[in-house]
C-alpha cells in the first residue's frame, strides 16, 4: 500500500471513506472532515496515486482496489463511501464489485465506470488544457481547471486551493515513471444495494448533470438531487451546506 491517506474521528465510528476528485488531492475534504468525525464517524481519505502526497505506481494497479486495500489495511469490513467527480466514478466501482462492503453511497457530480464525458464543453475544455499543457503552463492549466469545474458561489479560497492541488498533480504526473495504471473493470452498477445519494450541480457541465439524473434509473436505492446553485465541486462551492446534506444521508448508518 503506497497511497497516502489521514484518518480522523472516534476509532469506534462507523466508517465514511471520502474519494477526491482529480483535480484535487484529500484537501478538498478539509471542511467536513471535522463536522464529520464531530458526527461520530470515522473519516477516512486518501490520495489517489499521482495526487497529492501519494506517488506513482511501480507496479499494476487500479484506484478502486486500492481503497478496498486500505479498508482492509484499516480492519474496516464496510463504510460509507462519498465520492466527488472522479473519485465518485470509483466509489460506484467499489460499490458495484463489492456490494457487501457499502454501507451508504454519497456522490457528488460524479463520473460513471465505463463512460467517459465527451460533450462540446468537454472536448473545449479539454482542448484548452492541453495547450497550456503542452505549452509548459502547468499554472495557467490548473487555473483553467479551477474556473472550469468550481460554480459561481466559489470564493477566492476555493479557487486558490483547486489551482494549487490541480498544479501540484500535474507536477506529480510529470515524474518519469511507467504507467502501471490496469484497464477500468467492468461492472454492474445495479449489483449496487447500499442507499444512493447522487448530487449534481445546475452549473456543471452537461455531462455530470445527466450521471447524476441517469443513476436512479440503473442503481435500486438511488435517488438524485440537483442542486441550483453548485458548479461540479459543491463541497468546495457552499461547504457547510455540503456537509448538512452529507449528515443527514449517512447518519442513518449509525
Amino acid at each position: 500500500m503506497t497511497v497516502s491517506f489521514e484518518v480522523s474521528g472516534p476509532a469506534e465510528g462507523p466508517a465514511v471513506v471520502l474519494l477526491h476528485s482529480s483535480v484535487c488531492d484529500r484537501r478538498m475534504w478539509d471542511p467536513q472532515c471535522g463536522p464529520l468525525g464531530e458526527a461520530g464517524f470515522r473519516v477516512i481519505r486518501l490520495d489517489f496515486r499521482t495526487c497529492g502526497d501519494s506517488p506513482a505506481a511501480r507496479e499494476p494497479y487500479s484506484d478502486d482496489v486500492d481503497v478496498v486495500a486500505l479498508m482492509d489495511r484499516l480492519g474496516v469490513q464496510r463504510a460509507s463511501l462519498v465520492g466527488a467527480s472522479y473519485g465518485g466514478r470509483i466509489a460506484l466501482t467499489v460499490a458495484a464489485l463489492h456490494p457487501e462492503r457499502v454501507t451508504r453511497l454519497a456522490l457528488l457530480c460524479a463520473g460513471r465506470p465505463g463512460r467517459r464525458p465527451d460533450s462540446p464543453e468537454v472536448r473545449e475544455f479539454g482542448a484548452a488544457e492541453d495547450a497550456l499543457l503542452e505549452a509548459g503552463d502547468l499554472a495557467g492549466a490548473a487555473a483553467l481547471n479551477a474556473r472550469t469545474w468550481l460554480g459561481p458561489e466559489a470564493d477566492e479560497a476555493a479557487h486558490a486551493l483547486v489551482r494549487a492541488m490541480q498544479l501540484r498533480n500535474f507536477e506529480n504526473a510529470r515524474v518519469p515513471a511507467e504507467d502501471h495504471e490496469l484497464p477500468e473493470p467492468d461492472v454492474d452498477l445495479a449489483a449496487i444495494t447500499a442507499p444512493t445519494l447522487a448530487i449534481g450541480g445546475a452549473h456543471d457541465l452537461p455531462d455530470f448533470r445527466g450521471i447524476a439524473a441517469e443513476l436512479p434509473a440503473v442503481i435500486p436505492q438511488a435517488r438524485h438531487l440537483e442542486l441550483s446553485w453548485a458548479g461540479h465541486l459543491p463541497s468546495l462551492e457552499r461547504p457547510a451546506t455540503t456537509t448538512d446534506l452529507l449528515l443527514e444521508f449517512l447518519r442513518p448508518v449509525r
